[in-house]
C-alpha cells in the first residue's frame, strides 16, 4: 500500500509539473486534474503545497510571472492551456507508470 500511495503521489506531482509548463495557476491545475484525471482537488492542493515548500524560490518566481501579462505568441487562455491535459494524462497511463489514476 505504501508503494502504491507513493507512486500515486509521484504521478500527481508529475501532472502538476506538466500544468506548470502550461503556466497554469494552482486553481486551474486543481480543476484540470479533477476534471481530466479524477484527482481530488485536496490531493492536488496538498502535493502542490509540498512542492512549494521544497522549491520556494522557483514558486516565488513562478507566482510573480503569473501577475505579469503575457502577450504575443506566449499568451494562451486558461481554456487553451488545459486542452493538453487529457493527452498528458493518457500518455502517462500509456507508458505504464501508473494505471490507477482514478483513485
Amino acid at each position: 500500500m505504501v508503494d502504491t500511495s507513493a507512486s500515486y503521489i509521484h504521478m500527481v506531482q508529475h501532472l502538476i509539473e506538466k500544468c506548470l509548463i502550461f503556466h497554469m495557476t494552482k486553481d486551474e491545475c486543481m480543476e484540470a486534474l479533477s476534471k481530466h484525471a479524477n484527482i481530488k482537488a485536496v490531493i492536488t492542493s496538498t502535493v502542490w503545497n509540498e512542492l512549494e515548500k521544497e522549491n520556494r524560490e522557483f514558486f516565488e518566481s513562478y507566482l510573480q510571472s503569473q501577475f505579469q501579462p503575457l502577450s504575443g505568441p506566449d499568451w494562451k487562455s486558461a481554456k487553451e492551456t488545459s486542452q493538453p491535459i487529457p493527452k498528458i494524462i493518457s500518455d502517462h497511463q500509456a507508458d505504464g507508470s501508473d494505471n490507477d489514476i482514478d483513485k
